[in-house]
């Protein structure tokens, strides 16, 4: 899953607009912005194996701290807890932990049977990636409903904040085109490497949310 958790990103601006798209996203994606640090230095392993799925290349053996259901709940659990702290603004904290946890719902939709319950423990997973038509639909469904949700909750400041947005919304949509359709990676190295490089879409949301603002909400009886 990618886009789908950027999608996912999105919407939730729409329940916390007083959160920045960019601390969304980091929650969406922060397990898949751990997992390559992780990688790096040897806590977690990946093989690049050709046919494992339709859809991925990967052969997700050993990441137990990132994507295990139980390494899930304590990252989302630690991540609202510090924005907690932080902000003291508890529905952000609540809404930023279900967002964090939602990352690996949503894995569990498209992996094969390769994530475990605890480390070590019983893997799942439903297998849509075995299905290029139906990994297609969810996962840009996913991402054009939380685009559709943030536009309808945010306004532009300026014109960065109307191209910034609409670039990145492109970027992103190539760069799930390219992992799909593109060729292997030469590497597990060349695959961490690469998703280091996702730590710039999060400064990138937070470029974006600086120069955009929440509309105000309108009651439901005034809106009729």
């Amino acid at each position: 899953m990618f886009l789908g958790h950027y999608g996912v990103a999105f919407a939730s601006k729409k329940a916390v607009p007083k959160v920045s798209l960019g601390t969304l996203l980091l929650a969406s994606q922060l397990a898949d912005l751990l997992w390559p640090i992780f990688l790096l230095v040897g806590l977690e392993h990946v093989r690049v194996a050709p046919g494992t799925t339709v859809v991925s290349p990967l052969d997700f053996y050993d990441y137990p701290i990132t994507h295990s259901l139980v390494g899930a709940l304590g990252w989302s659990l630690l991540f609202g807890l510090i924005y907690a702290a932080a902000r003291r603004y508890p529905k952000g904290a609540w809404v930023l932990a279900a967002v964090v946890f939602s990352h690996w719902v949503l894995d569990l939709i498209v992996h094969r049977p390769d994530l475990p319950l605890i480390p070590g423990g019983t893997r799942v997973g439903l297998g849509l990636w075995n299905s290029l038509p139906g990994t297609l639909v969810v996962e840009l469904g996913l991402y054009l409903v939380g685009i559709i949700l943030y536009v309808r909750t945010t306004t532009a400041l300026d014109r960065t904040g109307q191209y910034a947005l609409w670039v990145f919304v492109a970027l992103l949509l190539v760069t799930y085109v390219g992992s799909v359709a593109g060729p292997v990676p030469p590497s597990d190295r060349a695959v961490a490497i690469a998703g280091v490089g996702q730590w710039l879409f999060v400064l990138w949301a937070y470029w974006i949310d600086r120069h955009r603002t929440s509309l105000p909400v309108v009651p439901a009886a005034q809106a009729r």
